[in-house]
């Protein structure tokens, strides 16, 4: 059975809720970067994570800002683009699990989603010794800038058939992250993946790659 339970993480000045899923033997654990305008509740990361626990891997649902910063956000959507804030809260709160160990000495992973992608590489290029997979869903990588060269993890990119646009950003940040990269298009999905079974095929290929680069 499956531990559950809810924790605050103290990052610099913010406390920052999470929910963690840790079975009992974690192969790895997988850190979740939300999208702009996403919280730690997104249906589609919630759905991810219950596909990656079935296949023994931890997963921390965070949120990246705090609540007064929310606030702020849903009135002037600044701080959801604020890819070096994200980052050094996403970067902290992976040494929030190689300190505090809720997950023994598992192995650290990252996902991200739209903006949450970039926070997750720029997070990865400061934490190579930390971090070990990097998995992207309709990502923006692009808005990692310079941080995208620097990248070492192994990182796989999963963009929409039908989200023309976000494949050319990828194709573009692939040619950045060189051999660490793999892009993988899901025929058929547009950016939310909420086309029939495409989420699915998004958690299925996420659960393989985390498996195979955490997994001992």
């Amino acid at each position: 059975m499956d531990e559950q339970r809810s924790v605050t993480i103290p990052i610099g000045d913010a406390q920052l809720p999470a929910d963690l899923t840790l079975p009992a033997q974690p192969v790895g654990v997988v850190l979740f970067a939300h999208g702009s305008g996403s919280s730690r509740h997104s249906p589609r990361n919630v759905a991810v994570a219950r596909t990656l626990n079935g296949r023994g891997l931890g997963t921390v649902l965070a949120d990246l800002l705090t609540p007064a910063e929310e606030e702020v956000d849903a009135r002037t959507a600044e701080l959801r683009f604020d890819i070096g804030l994200l980052a050094s809260r996403l970067a902290g709160i992976v040494d929030w699990l190689a300190v505090e160990r809720p997950a023994g000495d598992a192995p650290i992973g990252l996902f991200g989603a739209s903006t949450g992608a970039a926070a997750a590489l720029v997070a990865a290029s400061s934490r190579a010794d930390r971090v070990a997979a990097v998995v992207s869903r309709g990502g923006r990588p692009d808005l990692a800038g310079n941080a995208l060269a620097q990248v070492r993890t192994p990182t796989l990119l999963l963009v929409g058939g039908l989200d023309e646009e976000v494949i050319t950003l990828n194709e573009r940040a692939l040619a950045e992250l060189g051999e660490v990269g793999e892009l993988r298009v899901i025929p058929g999905a547009t950016h939310l993946f909420e086309e029939p079974g495409t989420l699915e095929q998004v958690a299925d290929q996420a659960g393989t790659w985390f498996t195979t680069h955490l997994g001992r």
